[in-house]
Formats: C-alpha cells, structure tokens, sequence
C-alpha cells in the first residue's frame, strides 16, 4: 500500500548524486562528448553528492499546457533550437538574460537558464552546465569549452556549433546550439521532478535509520522494470531529483525480510511525497533457563520460515530482528544444544520473546 500527497514551491534539503548519463540518444556524438565528462559522471554518488533544495513551481496550480504533460508522454531526447545567429524571442518578465552582457570582439554571449517545461518556472539553482565543441579533436574526443554550477550562466563563444548539456540531479538534456556573430539566449527544459520516501507500520511512522529505498526505473506492475536500481539506498525523507516517469521503490524495514515494492510517479515540477506501509514488527530474543531469567550470552540464533527457509543468524544475548507478519521458529544452539520456540509476527507489535533452555 502507498500514499501519495504532492505539494508545490516546497523546500527540503536534497542530496543530489552526480548525474546519470540518461535520456542523450545523440548517437556516436554523445558518445563521445560523455567520454570528456566520464571522470565527473562517473565519481561516487557520496564523493560528489551537494545539498540543494527541490524548488518547484509557484503554489498557484500552473497554467494549461506542455508543464502539465503526462509523465510517460514521450519527449525529443535531442532539441535543435533555429539557426545560428538569429536574434532571440523576447524573454518573458520572469526569464534570465532580459538583457545579455556585451562580448568580447570576434565572439558572442550565449545566456543559457533552464525551467520544468515551457510555461513552467525557472530553476534557480542546483545545476550544471558544460558546454562542448561539436567537432571532435584529432583523438576523437569533444573538447570541453565551458562549464559552470551558477543557475544562469552567459558563456563567451566563438561563432561556431556546440553541444550544451546541463544537469539537474538526475534528469539532464542536451541541445545543439550554432552561433553566430549575434548574442543570444536560450532555455533548456528539463523534465525534472522529486520524490520523497517514507515508510510506517500500523500507521506509526518507521524512524529513518531503519529504513533503506532502493529506486528501479520503470513499472514492476507491468513487468518493465531495470534490473539495477537507479539510485541506490535513498534514505528516508531524503529528496532525490529525477527525471519525468515511473519508477519502482523496493523498501527495507530492518535487515531481514521486511520488503514492500511499490510504483510511483514522478511528474515535472513536482515534489511527490510516497509513504510506503509495511506490515512487520521487531522481534528481540533470549535464551533464558526459567522464565524471566537472565538472558544467557553466547547464543546462537537462528529464525526460520515453516517451510525451513533460513530468514536470519545471529550471536549473542539480545538479538534483534524485524520481521514480516507470519509465523516462525526461532532456534537457540547453547553447549552444544538447541532450544526452539514457535513465534507469531504481528503488524505493529514488537515483542521479546523468551526460549527456554529446557
């Protein structure tokens, strides 16, 4: 089961992960662009992760139009804007770049911003921008001629054809850009939304530290979903920036076998809020020789199913495992003897459960 709620202009911290290289079908010349970036693109999620915030359109619902377009509607993965140096349509009062900087001699000022879709809002911060010749060097390679994390960037170019790729935690586009002796200015849509996860059991909220997500691309309900996550070990409340569509969550309650699965949304311009329900409970055992006794140290332990499916081990006192609702047998080894008793999980009911050593 799942709960959705989703809300607009919210601003939690995120983790935003280095950029997956996603959604740039632009064949051999992509390629090879990416392989420039590949030591940044390729950097652990934690070693390049920064906080920013997930803004959102206005609260006002936005108006009618290519912002509101389903999340699964298919996209140009690759947009051409019109021919080099043609003057740019009038920004509108909320766009960057009203007036563009001037140029040095024998170049032109390029003022790039990015929004959630065409009638959507601006993205104030949390990009990156790398610009990249789109002729290859003698190595094959495109060379990088700019970049920069500032949200409205004005590039000095030289007349020419490039490839701009901007990025916004997960979601990212590339567009051809060809300059000519006039400046100019041009917007990116980024089709972007947020996802924040929590989990609760018998309609407590589970604390965060117990919780892991891992997020899969695609639908587990239709039978379309990666086989590697896409973002790995999310935490609770965290907010993860993803690009437009379905994703399935797999989320873990402890570390045995409490595990739901659930689809979910992502839309442009939207924070989605996904409460994930599970039905477990946390379970502590000890071996004790009367009842109430002193737990004996030393233990080992071992839970399983009725069908005698091994769910977990463990030494010592005080074990402490979460459970899915059911029935097991929890089987306690001491001296060189075993001691067992049935147990029944229940959603919501933590229990210490006593064996006795007889």
């Amino acid at each position: 089961m799942i709960r959705f709620a989703r809300a607009f202009g919210r601003s939690p911290a995120v983790r935003c992960p280095v950029p997956r290289r996603r959604g740039l079908r632009l064949a051999a010349l992509a390629c090879a662009v990416l392989a420039v970036a590949a030591p940044v693109l390729a950097a652990p999620r934690d070693a390049a992760a920064q906080t920013m915030q997930f803004l959102g359109p206005p609260a006002a619902p936005p108006p009618a139009g290519p912002f509101q377009t389903p999340p699964n509607a298919p996209r140009p993965a690759f947009q051409a804007p019109g021919g080099g140096g043609a003057p740019a349509p009038a920004p509108s009062s909320r766009e960057p770049h009203a007036v563009l900087p001037q140029a040095p001699p024998g170049k032109a000022a390029l003022g790039v911003f990015a929004r959630f879709g065409t009638d959507g809002a601006a993205i104030p911060r949390g990009l990156v921008w790398r610009v990249f010749a789109d002729q290859p060097e003698s190595t094959g390679a495109f060379p990088l001629v700019a970049e920069s994390s500032e949200a409205t960037p004005v590039f000095m170019l030289n007349p020419g054809g490039y490839i701009v790729h901007v990025s916004y935690g997960f979601a990212t586009l590339a567009q051809r850009v060809q300059m000519g002796p006039l400046s100019r200015r041009q917007a990116f849509d980024v089709p972007a939304g947020a996802l924040r996860l929590s989990a609760d059991v018998d309609d407590k909220p589970i604390p965060a530290q117990k919780l892991t997500f891992d997020i899969f691309e695609g639908s587990f309900l239709q039978g379309r979903t990666s086989s590697q996550p896409y973002y790995r070990g999310a935490g609770a409340g965290e907010v993860v920036l993803l690009p437009e569509g379905t994703y399935h969550v797999v989320s873990t309650y402890g570390d045995a076998n409490a595990v739901v699965r659930a689809d979910v949304t992502v839309a442009p311009g939207k924070l989605t809020d996904a409460t994930v329900h599970h039905r477990a409970a946390q379970i502590m055992l000890k071996l004790v020789k009367v009842a109430g006794g002193e737990a004996q140290a030393d233990t080992q332990w071992t839970v399983i199913t009725p069908g005698g499916d091994t769910i977990k081990e463990s030494i010592g006192a005080f074990p402490t495992f979460v459970l899915s609702e059911g029935d097991y047998t929890a089987i306690a080894r001491k001296d060189g003897k075993n001691f067992s008793r049935e147990i029944k999980v229940e959603a919501g009911k933590n229990q210490e459960i006593e064996v006795l050593a007889k």
